[in-house]
């Protein structure tokens, strides 16, 4: 895909500079006729979106439909009904202190916007922050990934044929563009993908000191207690870690099982499988691939960091590796300390010798970074403990990648997994500013404030 020039993009954000300067954005029927205009673009787009998607990942409509474009339309529709009630403004009380004054919060739009994305989830993670952004009056430049370029294109096409450039506009190419729109001043930076990257992006933010929104990833972990239902968890461990082919920032990313329940959840795994996916796997529509090369390479050589238990089998030339569960990992091995992004499951057995169960996976879970997801299997009370023990984005008990899927609660990280949140209303909230405003009648002047301080003891009472 060809790069944007870098005049381009100074054009383009001078013009939604001037653009949003003009107080167009403003407007609260503004903001929800480009939504409803959004919303129809979805649906006039979705067959060209879903039919990208399937090309660039592999990725079957149903899993497109589910896991992308409903997650955006439900966005838009929500802040269609929502908006004109998160933008009023807010009457606030005020203390004896400031009387005659009224005190009101009042909402405003950071302004001129860039929102840059990643490849797995390629129409979510870049069209779902743009709803917070159409809705709190800000422009925005998009930049979707290089490694999708079917998708990046279309939409590129969808958002071109929507909207006015110095409205919403999409930028195209490698690092080397990401660099280019770093460059310029933005008001919000909102910004999906590695830790590595997103200390890159808050370090130019920081120059200019412009907020930023990071949707991090990590390693997330999931615990399998002796109590856990193992049939269900297997399920639902094999649903949410073959989704995508694993290619998902709250993917569980590997397993601390107690040692009582093991070798019951690797059968139970493996079965669920097959129950998924089919005796072959590889035949399966719904079945991602690697979304490059690179990916592929990577993730498979995950699988020499320990001993296969289930799976292991890979084709290169269809970038198709099999969900594989795998043991006996140091760690500090590559497995164990990287982000897998892949269907590569390592499992750590844990015991209650020495030290609780419980004990041994809270300290290893806090010997690492924060992740963005965290998910128990076991007794409610007792994921209950271990929640208010560790520290992640969000998570689940009994059950994985679901919290994403509630758009009436706050999604983000923590520490390493990010910064910021956002759907429902923290879309709107994130690409606000909130404003306090007070207003002072003049009918009455009391003159306690004023040098020099006569009334100073009475003042003293009241404050």
């Amino acid at each position: 895909m060809e790069n944007t020039a870098t005049e381009t993009i100074i054009r383009i954000h001078d013009a939604q500079k001037a653009f949003f300067s003009s107080g167009a954005t403003l407007d609260i029927g503004f903001r929800k006729e480009m939504l409803q205009r959004f919303l129809k673009a979805m649906k006039q787009w979705e067959t060209r979106l879903t039919d990208a998607l399937w090309k660039d990942l592999h990725k079957s409509y149903e899993e497109a439909y589910l896991t992308e474009i409903s997650i955006v339309t439900g966005e838009i529709r929500n802040h269609i009904r929502n908006v004109e009630k998160w933008t009023r403004r807010r009457r606030k009380s005020s203390p004896l202190k400031l009387f005659p004054s009224r005190t009101y919060i009042v909402k405003e739009p950071l302004g001129n916007a860039l929102i840059i994305s990643p490849w797995n989830y390629p129409v979510q993670l870049l069209l779902n922050p743009l709803v917070g952004a159409i809705s709190a009056g800000c422009t925005a430049v998009l930049k979707p990934s290089p490694y999708v370029p079917t998708v990046a294109s279309v939409i590129e096409d969808m958002i071109r044929e929507t909207f006015d450039e110095q409205y919403i506009a999409v930028v195209q190419g490698n690092r080397d563009v990401n660099s280019a729109l770093l460059e310029q001043r933005w008001d919000m930076i909102f910004f999906t993908g590695s830790p590595a990257l997103g200390k890159t992006v808050m370090a130019a933010a920081a120059k200019n000191l412009t907020p930023v929104v990071l949707e991090l990833g990590g390693k997330s972990p999931c615990i399998i207690d002796r109590t856990a239902d193992i049939k269900t968890t297997a399920r639902r461990l094999a649903w949410g870690k073959t989704l995508n082919s694993g290619q998902t920032c709250i993917a569980p990313d590997y397993i601390l099982i107690h040692q009582d329940v093991k070798e019951e959840f690797v059968k139970a795994f493996g079965q669920e499988i097959r129950n998924l996916h089919g005796e072959d796997i590889k035949s399966d529509r719904h079945y991602v691939r690697m979304v490059n090369d690179k990916a592929f390479d990577r993730v498979s050589n995950y699988i020499n960091d320990g001993t296969v238990v289930y799976g292991g089998h890979t084709d290169k030339a269809s970038r198709f590796i099999a969900p594989t569960l795998i043991e006996d990992m140091s760690a500090d091995s590559p497995v164990m300390t990287e982000e897998i992004f892949g269907p590569i499951f390592p499992i750590i057995t844990l015991n209650d010798k020495g030290e609780s169960f419980e004990d041994k996976a809270v300290k290893f879970i806090n010997s690492r970074e924060k992740p963005l997801a965290f998910y128990y299997f076991g007794k409610e009370s007792e994921g209950w403990k271990i929640i208010r023990r560790t520290s992640s984005g969000g998570g689940c008990i009994n059950d994985v990648i679901m919290h994403i899927a509630n758009e009436n609660v706050p999604f983000g990280g923590v520490g390493n997994s990010g910064m910021g949140k956002y759907h429902d209303k923290e879309s709107f909230e994130c690409f606000s500013h909130t404003r306090s405003i007070i207003s002072t009648g003049t009918w009455i002047d009391l003159p306690f404030r004023y040098m020099p301080y006569r009334l100073f003891s009475l003042a003293k009472r009241i404050l």
